[in-house]
């Protein structure tokens, strides 16, 4: 009669052939899951990259605004304190776009458009605003592309669609309404360009124009320079005739033209309470801005 084998033996090996098995099986898809999961690290860093890129593009922008904003002529070159103050926040965004510059290219640059639309869009309001204080022109979009490009560096260029860069037009309009605003209270008068001889001023009407595709009749006199509320309004008559294809795009030009209007009429309020009652006005009252309070500062 054989020996039994003592229990505390035979549990013991069978621990040791369960502790074996994982081992010896190995699956054939971990190789595959790794792959997935090195993917979406990597997709959700270069995620997180633009995002914060597109902040900083973002908050440099709204500083140059805050600079041209202490402007007050038109259609000159900037003044130095402008150059000077906005030199370090052009170098900031063109920092940010060289350091994204790699992660946008090909499908990636509609990938993660949503990430960098913010940041596109300020830039535009920004740059659009500079050039319109320079050359009372709208810069153009093959401008605006090239530059965002040359500031992207080596990576390759940083997409600007075209959406970006008509709602960063709309924004603008924003921009020229608080410049207009305050040089009227500040100088007295509506900001424009600089007066014309007579015998320039039909050879340079065409090109004195604001730089849009059509242009709409402008009824300015001989000699006399084109103002800030004309081309907001030749600008808005453009904008109104534009008809977005649908989806988040036309939501946000709803909106942003409803914004539009009311900044052009603003702007024509002011001006009408400067011509209308500015003789009774004291000196540095800031012309108002609704027209329930058009009766104000009767007391001073």
């Amino acid at each position: 009669m054989g020996l039994k084998r003592p229990r505390e033996e035979t549990m013991g090996e069978n621990k040791a052939e369960k502790r074996e098995k994982p081992d010896q099986a190995t699956s054939p898809f971990m190789p595959m899951f790794e792959n997935f999961r090195k993917e979406l690290d990597e997709h959700h860093d270069r995620r997180e990259r633009i995002i914060k890129a597109s902040r900083d593009i973002t908050a440099s922008s709204k500083k140059i605004i805050f600079t041209l904003q202490r402007v007050r002529k038109l259609g000159q070159p900037m003044p130095q304190f402008v150059v000077k103050g906005n030199a370090q926040y052009w170098e900031t965004i063109e920092k940010q776009y060289q350091s994204i510059s790699a992660d946008v290219q090909g499908l990636n640059a509609f990938r993660y458009g949503s990430n960098i639309t913010g940041g596109n869009q300020e830039f535009m309001e920004a740059l659009s605003f500079q050039h319109y204080l320079e050359n009372q022109t709208l810069v153009s979009y093959e401008e605006a592309k090239s530059k965002i490009a040359s500031m992207s560096g080596a990576g390759g260029a940083v997409l600007l669609t075209p959406e970006d860069y008509i709602l960063g037009i709309f924004d603008m309009v924003g921009e020229l309404m608080r410049f207009s605003i305050t040089t009227m209270a500040t100088n007295g008068k509506l900001p424009a360009g600089e007066p014309k001889t007579a015998g320039t001023s039909n050879r340079d009407s065409h090109e004195d124009k604001m730089d849009v595709d059509q242009q709409p009749p402008v009824t300015v006199s001989d000699g006399e320079p084109r103002n800030v509320l004309s081309d907001l309004r030749a600008l808005r008559l453009q904008l109104e005739m534009f008809e977005p294809s649908g989806g988040r795009f036309e939501s946000d030009v709803r909106k942003k033209a409803d914004v539009m209007r009311e900044c052009v009429d603003k702007v024509e309020k002011a001006l009408y309470g400067l011509m209308v009652r500015g003789t009774e006005r004291p000196k540095g009252w800031v012309p108002g801005l609704r027209e329930e309070k058009r009766a104000e500062v009767e007391s001073h």
